[in-house]
């Protein structure tokens, strides 16, 4: 690809977000762990207390417009939970389009105010107009959180004989996103009312917080690597831990788990389960003997959690079985529910 192509909607390629994020300016000694394909957040040493880390996140959210505001700030606390840190101050920079009402500013301020409030977050500042920049609402924010032990889990860890492990299920987010965006069109093909109000509530049940689950895991320390599977889904998830522990993977998609419902809304609208957005599930890689103790952590906690595969030397590369079959693992160069909105 020459640098005059234009390129498609999604996350940049994985080769030129390298290029560019290595040449951006980040030697600060207290910059402890910076930007990379497959980090979720950065964590800083504060010259006040130094063995307290702060970690911080931006995010913004550009695919939906009902329930932004849970949205947006869910996908930050996912990226800080995924390194152990507590969130703490939430920042949020928000774009209306021209000809939006009072009504809908105000709602969206009120599922971010209720958002922070479940979670004990305070709202520390952030920016809001209404500008002819943006075609629908965008919410841009950044999240504060600490590590007060000043340990950290990253997306590095990951190391051959290890075992990749899922907590939760896919694609909650993009099962969301879909009933509530293709109401009208699902209704047509037959979808009942009930089946579509369920699916849409998969934005609050199971939900697309991970940071029970993830704070577990990194409080018992029996994780060596944790990533939040979003944009690309649990496919492209998969890409980026490789990339960042330099590994390879060997994925059983037999147990993979996929709720029927999801199976049948991803059918339905021509969706790859595997890369359509992911939130709501925690992708983290163990020590075998340490594998029991987490699930069993983790089902005390409510949250169904598995083995999905292995992890491999980097030259065994990225492979995929269904039964003993090998097969490819997909790669989405954007994420499947971009479909839905071309």
């Amino acid at each position: 690809m020459t640098g005059n192509q234009p390129l498609p909607a999604g996350k940049l390629p994985p080769d030129l977000l390298h290029s560019l994020l290595q040449a951006l300016p980040h030697t600060d000694p207290d910059l402890i762990l910076g930007p990379g394909i497959g980090e979720d957040a950065a964590v800083i040493r504060t010259s006040a207390v130094p063995s307290r880390l702060c970690v911080l996140k931006s995010d913004p959210i550009t695919f939906v417009t009902d329930q932004i505001g849970h949205y947006a700030l869910h996908v930050c606390v996912n990226d800080l939970a995924v390194t152990g840190a507590r969130p703490r101050f939430y920042l949020p920079v928000i774009l209306f389009p021209a000809g939006t009402t009072q009504s809908h500013i105000e709602d969206v301020f009120s599922q971010i105010g209720a958002a922070c409030t479940a979670l004990g977050i305070a709202v520390a500042g952030g920016h809001t107009e209404i500008t002819e920049a943006v075609r629908q609402t965008v919410v841009s924010g950044t999240l504060w959180g600490e590590l007060p032990s000043g340990q950290f889990v990253t997306s590095q860890g990951a190391s051959p004989g290890e075992v990749l492990l899922l907590t939760g299920t896919i694609p909650v987010e993009a099962v969301s996103i879909m009933a509530r965006e293709c109401r009208t069109e699902l209704q047509a093909q037959g979808w009942s009312v009930h089946e579509l109000e369920r699916a849409a509530n998969f934005l609050f049940e199971p939900g697309i917080s991970i940071l029970q689950p993830a704070l577990r895991a990194a409080d018992l320390q029996l994780v060596t690597a944790m990533h939040d599977p979003t944009e690309g889904g649990i496919a492209t998830a998969i890409r980026e831990l490789t990339h960042a522990s330099q590994v390879g993977i060997r994925l059983d998609l037999d147990v993979l788990p996929i709720p029927d419902l999801a199976l049948r809304l991803c059918h339905a609208l021509d969706i790859d389960p595997l890369g359509a957005i992911a939130s709501g599930c925690l992708l983290s890689t163990a020590n075998p003997e340490d594998v029991p103790t987490l699930i069993e952590e983790w089902h005390a906690l409510g949250w169904t959690a598995q083995s999905i595969g292995e992890v491999v030397s980097p030259e065994n590369g990225l492979t995929a079985y269904r039964g003993s079959q090998e097969v490819p693992i997909p790669q989405f160069a954007v994420d499947e529910i971009t479909k839905l909105f071309s």
